[in-house]
């Protein structure tokens, strides 16, 4: 669909402007797409996705009030307005058990590292009201608790950099070269493409660059501003490397210790080996660059096919060895 170029968004800005979306398709039966997109400085396609999203909000977590809302492809339509109409709509009543997994929630996410002040200000005096309002079925939340993993805090910390324009400090493991690098980077949006990414302008490499946010050893959150270069944002419904069909097919077998190369490229096929290894088959445009992957994985690994990239590693490989023993005979 037509629409403005994709812009940098985070789940807090797409919250506020989903809630705003309900009050404006509420008051504008049939409007056209492309108007409610122009309206919210969207793209047609987020729009399309928020939408997608809407048919499963009600005012409780049980349904029977869900939001119907659809469209053709051109207009928007709500059948069932009336079930937020304040003539009509029921007071909100939780059960023990939603009110439990709302307080242990609430809670939760006001202890995450990043989170704003004023956020963190204003979840905890509407999980006191919740409190209140619970009155005994409150009482079971109060022995519950949960914990975030590391990324969460990482999560909230690139999130709240997004949101106030601030650049970040990051330590960052790449599995590719087994090694933790320092960088900063002025971060564009989080992306979710199987794992949780950030897509950054990196000042080490002076280019755009994905990090993986359970990758992030370290990070803080620093008083520069983060000013990326204006940039075309890449459509990674499809994945973070979209490889052509009619792209060369490359085999590549790895031992356990090169198990992380399925996990860091793109491929059709991983196959278990005996061993505990993989048989992986992909495509790359270039399989020459792929000589480099062969001398990082040493004994890990090897290239099958085709096998004239096979032989050009190996050579590669004998190379590099003859000119280390070369430096070490020097030494």
């Amino acid at each position: 669909m037509a629409g403005k170029p994709a812009r940098t968004v985070n789940a807090i800005d797409q919250t506020r402007r989903m809630l705003s979306l309900v009050t404006y398709l509420r008051e504008r039966p049939g409007a056209r797409i492309e108007d409610v997109a122009r309206a919210f400085g969207i793209t047609e396609d987020e729009l399309v996705s928020d939408l997608d999203v809407l048919p499963m909000c009600g005012t409780s977590f049980r349904g029977g009030d869900l939001l119907d809302i659809d469209t053709d492809g051109e207009r928007i339509w709500w059948h069932n307005p009336a079930a937020l109409g304040a003539e009509t709509a029921e007071p909100l009543r939780l059960a023990a058990d939603e009110a439990t997994a709302l307080l242990v929630a609430a809670r939760a996410v006001a202890t995450l590292p990043g989170l704003r002040e004023s956020d963190r200000q204003a979840l905890l005096r509407a999980t006191a009201k919740v409190e209140a309002a619970a009155g005994e079925a409150a009482g079971a939340s109060s022995r519950l608790s949960v914990t975030f993993e590391s990324e969460g805090g990482v999560f909230a910390d690139v999130d709240r950099a997004i949101s106030e324009r601030r650049r970040l400090w990051i330590r960052y493991y790449s599995p590719a070269r087994d090694e933790v690098t320092e960088r900063e980077i002025d971060p564009i949006r989080l992306v979710s493409v199987g794992h949780t990414y950030v897509e950054a302008w990196c000042r080490r490499s002076e280019a755009r660059r994905t990090f993986r946010l359970d990758r992030v050893a370290e990070i803080k959150i620093l008083d520069e501003p983060s000013q990326p270069p204006e940039i075309e944002l890449r459509d990674l419904s499809e994945g973070l490397v979209q490889p052509a069909a009619e792209d060369p097919e490359v085999v590549v077998e790895v031992g356990p210790g090169g198990r992380w190369v399925a996990e860091y490229y793109p491929h059709d096929s991983a196959e278990e080996l005996p061993d505990g290894g993989l048989r992986i088959t992909l495509r790359t445009p270039d399989p020459a660059s792929l000589r480099r992957l062969a001398l990082r994985l040493g004994r890990d690994g090897r290239i099958v096919e085709p096998r004239e990239l096979a032989e050009s590693a190996r050579r590669a490989a004998r190379e590099a060895l003859a000119a280390y023993d070369g430096v070490e005979a020097a030494g």
